[in-house]
């Protein structure tokens, strides 16, 4: 039973890992496509916010967020909130947002960038792979150890 935790936590941070990944990954998509979907129009910021997480005896990380609205060529008007958006930019200020004409709601208010887009999905994915190696290299540790000492138990 003891044993069943060297495997069942690590498979557990492994699948933990793998979904921030995926959601990642897949927002770095969303971007990119709204920058290469061609359609720009003006939005006006309806509010920011921020969230904290951590805290206690660790660090505290705080994410600015950003609701954003706007009107598409077709008329429809379109509200969607975005992370890490630039600090000085308040509620009331208009600015460019790119989006594609199937999914107006998985737009993006930052700039083009694809150079840094690709840069920062690309550490993202050697981060997690270094982590979710490591984790596979203690769960063989683990059972090597494990095997190992069974030799020697009663």
């Amino acid at each position: 039973m003891f044993e069943s935790l060297f495997y069942v936590v690590p498979a557990l941070m492994i699948a933990l890992a793998v979904f921030a990944l995926v959601r990642l990954l897949r927002r770095s998509r969303e971007v990119r496509r709204a920058w290469n979907g061609g359609l720009t129009a003006e939005a006006r910021c309806l509010r920011t916010y921020t969230t904290t997480s951590g805290g206690g005896e660790t660090s505290v990380s705080t994410t600015l967020h950003h609701v954003y609205e706007f009107t598409t060529r077709e008329g429809r008007t379109v509200r969607f909130e975005e992370s890490n958006g630039p600090g000085t930019r308040v509620e009331g200020d208009i600015v460019t947002v790119h989006y594609t004409a199937e999914r107006p709601e998985r737009a993006t208010a930052h700039a083009p960038a694809r150079g840094r887009l690709a840069a920062e999905s690309g550490c993202a994915v050697a981060f997690f792979s270094v982590f979710i190696a490591g984790c596979v290299i203690f769960m063989v540790v683990a059972h090597a150890a494990f095997s190992a000492a069974d030799g020697f138990l009663p």
